[in-house]
């Protein structure tokens, strides 16, 4: 060994390479060893329940349309919920309309422009609401989606810009108008701008309204502020997921004012249902078939009336 480090430490030789271990696999078959390479676990292959706790299989909650096994109907994208309310989950996809990203320069810890767009980047949508046409059962529409990962689904110049569009859309192609609510209310980032979306939605409604062709509403997880104070509780008929939050103001907040502990449940659906401000609650594998039935149902009546 001693002689062996004499050698190397001569002048004009270099140092001997050290000599690479490798198993004994990869010296008789050297391409055995990648095909058979670790595999990573993705880090979002289980997903724990908000009830129970309980760590669900990703796939098998996608099966299940994101419902838990304790019946949770968690909050869902825009694409998602357009793929499980139009038929074989086809449909167009309808531009929403171009608007300022910060007309009013808004001050923030963080500016409004990066906001806007980490909310783009996560979730793959220009803004909180998306607009399609499609069928349903058969029956065509137009429907839109708030989606809540967008900044909470706010109500800003975006989103009503869009709902403004989508009801137009409804008009001209004649077919019912179908609002998949989701909100946290008004974009503070946008102030009065943003509470003027209330009267425009609003007036939108009139118009599809006017022509004779239903607009239908489904009140998801949550829905509320100025959303539920506007085009949430215009609709011909108001469909609820079970246990949705729905209401303008928090509990908190209204348990303060009024100096009374509210009743359980208070604010969500199955409450609301008894007390006539929804019409029915739906769980989500029936909703489909629930919102063909009644849209198909309220174009016969325009039928009717068109004949006459």
């Amino acid at each position: 060994m001693a002689m062996a480090e004499q050698r190397n430490d001569k002048p004009g030789r270099p140092p001997a390479a050290p000599r690479e271990r490798t198993g004994w696999l990869s010296r008789i078959a050297p391409g055995v060893r990648n095909a058979f390479a670790k595999r990573e676990t993705p880090e979002n292959l289980w997903v724990k329940c908000p009830d129970t706790g309980e760590m669900i299989y990703r796939p098998d909650l996608e099966a299940a349309l994101w419902v838990t096994p304790s019946g949770h109907h968690m909050r869902i994208g825009a694409e998602a919920r357009l793929r499980y309310t139009f038929d074989d989950g086809v449909y167009e996809r309808i531009a929403s309309p171009v608007v300022a990203d910060d007309p009013l320069k808004f001050p923030d810890t963080k500016p409004y422009p990066e906001r806007l767009k980490a909310a783009r980047k996560a979730s793959g949508e220009q803004d909180a609401l998306a607009i399609a046409y499609g069928r349903i059962h058969g029956q065509p529409a137009v429907v839109i989606v708030q989606d809540f990962a967008f900044m909470g689904g706010s109500l800003g110049m975006a989103v009503g810009e869009a709902f403004v569009k989508a009801a137009k859309e409804a008009v001209k192609r004649e077919v019912p108008f179908v609002c998949f609510t989701a909100s946290g209310g008004a974009r503070m980032q946008e102030g009065a701008l943003s509470l003027m979306q209330m009267a425009r939605t609003t007036l939108a409604v009139n118009e599809v309204k006017a022509a004779g062709l239903p607009y239908v509403v489904v009140l998801t997880d949550p829905t509320t502020g100025g959303v539920m104070a506007s085009y949430a509780m215009l609709g011909d008929v108001h469909i609820a997921e079970p246990n949705a939050l729905i209401g303008f103001a928090g509990r908190r907040v209204i348990e303060q004012t009024i100096r009374e502990t509210l009743p359980p449940g208070f604010q969500r659906s199955e409450f609301l249902v008894e007390r006539g401000m929804v019409d029915r609650v739906v769980a989500r594998g029936e909703l489909k078939a629930v919102l063909a039935s009644i849209l198909k149902t309220l174009m016969m009546g325009r039928a009717r009336l068109s004949a006459a």
